[in-house]
């Protein structure tokens, strides 16, 4: 069955936007009332805009940071085959990285956002993380389970230069040798590699890098403000010379674009010391549907385009996404062919031979007036 057409298309009326990576806004799927942009008042702006002497260029859209105030931090999930843990702390909501892929763009609907354009440039901080986070691992009732940073989007997004939520927060994990590891697509994860090392020292710190190609051009278009995959491989590197326990996601695996890449992407990671790597095939929930369609036809040439489209649908029984049919792998021959092919380089590169979790067991808990006290 085939996925119907959306029933909207907001595209952006100022024009595309300068170093992201949504070129629509989709309405909100909980709002009943939407704003729509018709063609031809698109098309008035953009006669406007070369009257100015502005041309096509992509305009600028600034970022907007708003604070949450939570109460608390540390998030408990359910964990299922393909979420391995139960405590997660997200420092930010939204993400400036622009990934257009990106699973987590639908969470944004939930505060009252876009996951088009306001997934990348309206986020959500929470600059008293650092604080709760310490009064909830001091909890009689906290065990010193290991805990995710970074579950929904990336601590070391570009917003974390200014406001280094994460840095802080890890300090206090740090501290008490609380066990975390956290996933990102970016080299400033280098900026915090002594306390990375700290906590690696104690089998309490693991760092995962994400790489979805070694085409630098292609990275650009697909994850807009992330780090060059080069300086991702270079960050692998200088962690594992640290000594902190590195893993690397393959995610995720496009079918007909980074599928056949899977083989190099081993050998390099493999190469820059890393030793445990997993990966996930492209999930697209939604409306991330048709923000990635959209990505398609503005990036890809057509007939690659369709082939692409094609072969997602090939990977999900028919529809671009059906969480239902193993989200993480998919079904059907094309999955087939990249878990083989993923099982075949990992044995060859030496690969997923020491899979070890982090360790709770120099996990010690902070009291009220700021010391450290015996765990349990």
């Amino acid at each position: 069955m085939q996925d119907a057409e959306p029933a909207y298309r907001d595209a952006l009326p100022t024009g595309p936007a300068h170093r992201r990576g949504a070129g629509l806004n989709p309405g909100n799927r909980f709002e009943d009332v939407r704003l729509h942009v018709l063609g031809e008042e698109l098309d008035r702006q953009w006669v406007e805009r070369e009257a100015e002497g502005e041309g096509g260029r992509p305009v600028r859209v600034e970022r907007r940071v708003y604070e949450d105030r939570t109460k608390s931090v540390i998030n408990r999930v359910t964990p299922t085959s393909d979420v391995p843990f139960e405590w997660t702390l997200n420092p930010y909501r939204g993400c400036e990285h622009g990934c257009i892929y990106c699973f987590a763009r639908p969470y944004h609907e939930y505060l009252g956002f876009s996951c088009g354009l306001d997934f990348e440039t309206k986020l959500i901080a929470k600059p008293d993380a650092p604080k709760l986070l310490k009064k909830e691992l001091a909890s009689r009732r906290w065990k010193g389970e290991p805990i995710v940073m970074s579950a929904i989007t990336d601590v070391y997004q570009p917003i974390e230069h200014e406001m280094r939520v994460a840095r802080q927060c890890l300090e206090v994990m740090a501290e008490c040798n609380q066990p975390v590891s956290t996933m990102t697509k970016s080299a400033m994860v280098l900026r915090d590699i002594d306390l990375w090392q700290r906590l690696g020292a104690h089998h309490a710190g693991r760092v995962t890098v994400t790489i979805v190609t070694l085409d630098s051009e292609l990275a650009r278009a697909l994850e807009p403000r992330a780090s060059d995959p080069r300086a991702r491989l270079r960050t692998i590197r200088e962690l594992v010379a640290a000594g902190v326990p590195v893993s690397v996601n393959i995610a995720p695996v496009i079918p007909g674009l980074t599928d056949s890449e899977v083989p190099q992407i081993l050998e390099a990671v493999a190469d820059a010391g890393a030793r445990r790597v997993s990966w996930v095939l492209l999930r697209l929930p939604y409306q991330v549907k048709d923000l990635f369609l959209d990505w398609l036809q503005r990036n890809v040439h057509p007939d690659r385009a369709r082939k692409v489209e094609s072969l997602i649908r090939q990977s999900r029984g028919g529809k671009l996404y059906d969480a239902s049919r193993n989200r993480g792998r998919g079904d059907g021959p094309i999955a087939r062919q990249i878990r083989q092919n993923f099982d075949v380089f990992t044995r060859r590169y030496g690969i997923n031979r020491d899979i070890r979790g982090l360790s709770s067991a120099h996990f010690v808990k902070p009291d009220a007036s700021g010391q450290m006290g015996l765990f349990g």
